[in-house]
């Protein structure tokens, strides 16, 4: 069973197909003079990704670890049944959606996530351009559910069918799909998740099921006359993959470093980003309120 979840990860059968979108969008790109792509940029995504599935080959292995672990003291015994797979589907996603939202919430966490989101642009690589750090936290988001009796392979499936849809949310071309747009993260409710305006900061967590974001009053729809414009509040403006890796640990080290009071260092880890022990209040709550 550890073997068919670490050496049959559907991710891994999955790169054609994300290279094959990469070529066919850059295509359409060079032809219509849209420049969703910059040679740089890119090629910094594709370096983060490769850095993935690398650090991938310690943590899948950690995780499968824990999660078996756990899994032996299950309260409920799941059966290989369809409602299983929905239960599971509708569980991987509520674990995300919490996962995902308090990477954005406590700056330690999101030194980690913030590199995804450091492209100044919005197209398949960038998808690609996954953390080197985050992995190693969060399996803590998903440790209740073999503890609810999801097999650990089952929840490796999930995370990794959750993972492949969420790379098609990375894209301009695709614009509104409609109905779809009730329920489902879309490419334009992700655009909204990478936008930099104070409106769109923190916002559309979801990975696969927008339902979260509606739910728990984060979802905010994207707005036609105020299309998002990408990056970070403060974009770092290198290409290198080690300082993209970094970058946000770097300055987390040096606001933690200003701080006299021990209570106040340790706000500058748990407390969201742009929170200041001098007062100067920058969370995007704040932005926010500014409107």
């Amino acid at each position: 069973m550890f073997n068919a979840a670490i050496n049959d990860d559907p991710t891994v059968y999955a790169i054609p197909i994300f290279i094959a979108c990469i070529l066919v969008e850059a295509f359409i790109d060079f032809r219509s003079r849209t420049k969703l792509y910059h040679k740089k940029d890119s090629a910094a995504s594709i370096c983060m990704g490769l850095g993935v599935v690398v650090i991938g080959l310690i943590t899948k292995t950690f995780y499968f670890f824990v999660f078996s672990l756990i899994y032996q003291f299950r309260i409920f015994e799941l059966e290989n049944t369809w409602w299983m797979w929905i239960m599971l589907l509708l569980a991987d996603d509520f674990s995300f959606y919490w996962h995902h939202r308090m990477s954005h919430q406590i700056r330690f966490l999101w030194a980690a996530h913030v590199q995804h989101h450091s492209s100044v642009n919005m197209n398949f690589a960038v998808a690609l351009r996954q953390s080197w750090t985050e992995p190693f936290y969060k399996f803590i988001f998903y440790c209740w559910m073999p503890l609810f009796g999801f097999q650990p392979i089952h929840i490796f499936a999930m995370m990794a069918f959750s993972l492949i849809y969420q790379f098609f949310q990375h894209t301009e071309l695709i614009r509104n799909l409609g109905p779809l747009e009730l329920i489902f993260n879309t490419p334009s409710h992700h655009r909204v998740h990478h936008a930099v305006q104070h409106k769109y900061l923190d916002r559309n967590h979801a990975g696969i099921l927008i339902i979260w974001d509606r739910i728990f009053g984060t979802f905010v729809k994207e707005d036609q006359q105020n299309l998002p414009i990408y990056g970070i509040t403060q974009n770092i403006r290198s290409y290198n993959p080690a300082v993209i890796a970094t970058h946000e640990y770097v300055s987390l080290w040096k606001d933690v470093k200003r701080a006299k009071k021990y209570s106040d260092k340790l706000k500058y880890f748990m407390y969201p980003p742009g929170w200041s022990h001098d007062g100067e209040d920058r969370t995007s709550n704040t932005l926010r309120k500014q409107l």
